[in-house]
C-alpha cells in the first residue's frame, strides 16, 4: 500500500500512530485540509500551515471505530462525519454525528433528518426549504426560537447531492474538465484550476499561460464579490448599491466572455493549459474594462458604507469570534474577516503574487466580510491590471499531457472568492485515478452560519447567510 507524495513514500500508520501525529501537529498550529476514507481501505489526512503540508494515513480500524478528535479539534467535525456516513467508521464521542449529504440510516430519507427538537414551552421552531422564495438552490434551515431570537440553527443540505465524485474515476482522469467545471457553477476556474493541478502534477508537467489562469481566477473572485455585495445592499434596501454592484459585475463576467466565450469562465481551462489565448487588443480592452471597474467600486462602496442605516444594519450581526473561526477551521472571506489570514495564495501558492498581503478585517461580522469582499475585489483588480502589463499575446497557451505517473498522490489547493479549494487525487495506472477527492470550502463553513445566527434575530438571518455566500452544490457534491 507504499506510494509517493511530493517524491516522498508514504506508508500507512498504525492507528494509534495515526492520531498522536495529527495531535501533535495540529498542537504546532496545522490545520485539516482533508480527511477521508478511501476504496483501498485507507483513511488519509491532510494538515497542512503556511508554505507546510504533511499526509497520514492509516488502514480502516476493525472494528470500525476510533477516539474522535473533534472533541478537542472541531475542524474534523465535518470530516469525520463524511467518513462515518461513506464508510460506516464511527468517530467514538463525535458530539455532532449527522449525515452531511446522505440519508441517516439505510431506511431512511433526506425527508426523514433527525433534526434537534426543544421539549421547552418557550421554544418553536420555524422551519425554512429546501425550496426558498428566490431562485437559490435547495437547503434546509430548521430554526429553534425563543420568540423573535435563534436559539439554535440546523442546517441540513444533501437536496443536491449528484455523485459528481466517483466520475472522475470512470475513464481517463485527463477528460474530466466538464465535471470539474461542475462542482459549483459559479466557481469554474477554481474548481477548474484546481482540477488541471492534479493531472498536470501527476503527469510530471508545467502548464503555460499561468498569467492568463490568474487573471480568469482573479476576474472571477471579483465577480463574485460584486455579486455578493449587490446582494447584501439588496437586503437592507439599499437599491442604489444592489443596482451599482449587479451592473459591475456585469461588466467582469462579460469581459470573462470576451476571452473564452462564457460569462462563468466554461471551457477556458484544460490540463496542460488553455483552450484559448489573448490578443493585443484584447488585452487593451481589459485594461480599460478592469480600470473601469476599479474606479466604480471603489465609489459605490465608499458612498455604501457611509450609509448609517446600512451600517446600523451591519455593524455588529452575525459575528464570528478569531477563536471560533481557528478552531472549526474556517477558510476564505469567512476567516479572514476574523482577523484569521488564510489564504492559498500565501500559504500554498501555485502561482508567484508578488507583493501579496493577506487582507483580513477583525470584528468577524456582516459588516467586516462586507467591507472584505469590497478590499478583495480592488485587489484583485490591481493583481489583473498588473498581470495584464506582462502577457505575451504571442506565449504558447497549451502542452501536450503526458502518461500518468502510476501509483502517485497529487494535492491541489486554489484560494477561491469562497476560500481554499482542495482536489486531490491518487493514480491507479497511466490514464486513470484510483480515487479523487474534493473539498469545497463551503462544507467547512456552513458551520460559520451556525454560530454566527444564534441570539440573533431571526429577522437577520437572510443578511448573515448571504454575508457568508455559501454553495449548497459545492457541499452537495
Amino acid at each position: 500500500m507504499e506510494c509517493l507524495f511530493h517524491n516522498e513514500v508514504i506508508r500507512p500508520q498504525k492507528l494509534d500512530s495515526f492520531l498522536a501525529d495529527i495531535r501533535q501537529r495540529m498542537q504546532s498550529g496545522f490545520q485539516p485540509i482533508a480527511f477521508f476514507g478511501t476504496s483501498e481501505s485507507l483513511i488519509y489526512c491532510f494538515l497542512g500551515k503556511t508554505h507546510e503540508l504533511c499526509l497520514y494515513c492509516t488502514p480502516f480500524p476493525d472494528p470500525a471505530r476510533y477516539p474522535s478528535l473533534s472533541v478537542d479539534y472541531p475542524a474534523f467535525q465535518i470530516f469525520e462525519r463524511e467518513l462515518c456516513e461513506e464508510f460506516g467508521i464511527l468517530p467514538i464521542r463525535h458530539p455532532w454525528l449527522k449525515s452531511v449529504r446522505h440519508p441517516s440510516g439505510n431506511k431512511l430519507s433526506i425527508e426523514d433528518y433527525p433534526f434537534l427538537h426543544s421539549d421547552s414551552r418557550l421554544i418553536h421552531e420555524v422551519g425554512v426549504g429546501p425550496v426558498h422564495a428566490g431562485v437559490i438552490e435547495p437547503g434546509h434551515f430548521r430554526f429553534l426560537m425563543r420568540g423573535e431570537v435563534v436559539e439554535h440553527l440546523e442546517i441540513q443540505l444533501g437536496w443536491q447531492h449528484r455523485g459528481i465524485i466517483p466520475m472522475f474515476c470512470k475513464g481517463p482522469l485527463a477528460s474530466k474538465m466538464l465535471y470539474a467545471e461542475a462542482i459549483s457553477g459559479d466557481t469554474v476556474i477554481g474548481h477548474g484550476s484546481a482540477y488541471c493541478g492534479i493531472v498536470e502534477e501527476l503527469s510530471d508537467i508545467t502548464a503555460p499561460a499561468s498569467d492568463l489562469r490568474m487573471i480568469l481566477l482573479e476576474m472571477e473572485r471579483v465577480a463574485m464579490h460584486l455579486s455578493t455585495l449587490s446582494a447584501l445592499a439588496g437586503d437592507v434596501a439599499y437599491i442604489m448599491g444592489q443596482n451599482l454592484f449587479a451592473a459591475l459585475r456585469t461588466t467582469v463576467i462579460n469581459a470573462t466572455l470576451s476571452i473564452c466565450g462564457s460569462r462563468f469562465g466554461k471551457r477556458a481551462l484544460r490540463p496542460g493549459g488553455l483552450n484559448y489565448g489573448i490578443s493585443t487588443s484584447l488585452i487593451k480592452d481589459l485594461k480599460a474594462k478592469m480600470q473601469y471597474c476599479s474606479v466604480q467600486i471603489h465609489d459605490a462602496a465608499e458612498a455604501m458604507f457611509a450609509n448609517s442605516s446600512l451600517i446600523s444594519r451591519f455593524d455588529d450581526t452575525g459575528t464570528i469570534s478569531a477563536n471560533d473561526a481557528l478552531s472549526f477551521g474556517f477558510t476564505g472571506i469567512t476567516a479572514k474577516a476574523s482577523g484569521i489570514p488564510v489564504d492559498a495564495r500565501m500559504d500554498h501558492p501555485v502561482w508567484q503574487y508578488p507583493g501579496f498581503l493577506v487582507q483580513t478585517e477583525s470584528s468577524g461580522d456582516v459588516y467586516a466580510r462586507a467591507h472584505l469582499r469590497y478590499m478583495e475585489s480592488m485587489q484583485s483588480l490591481q493583481i489583473i491590471l498588473n498581470l495584464l502589463d506582462k502577457t505575451d499575446p504571442e506565449a504558447p497557451c497549451y502542452i501536450g499531457l503526458k502518461e500518468l505517473m502510476p501509483n502517485q498522490i497529487a494535492v491541489s489547493i486554489v484560494e477561491g472568492a469562497r476560500g481554499r479549494i482542495v482536489h486531490i487525487a491518487k493514480s491507479m495506472d497511466t490514464q486513470k485515478a484510483l480515487w479523487y477527492r474534493v473539498v469545497d470550502p463551503s462544507i467547512v463553513n456552513w458551520q460559520a452560519l451556525s454560530i454566527a445566527v444564534s441570539q440573533e434575530q431571526i429577522s437577520d438571518f437572510p443578511l448573515c447567510n448571504k454575508s457568508f455566500d455559501l454553495s449548497y452544490c459545492g457541499s452537495d457534491l
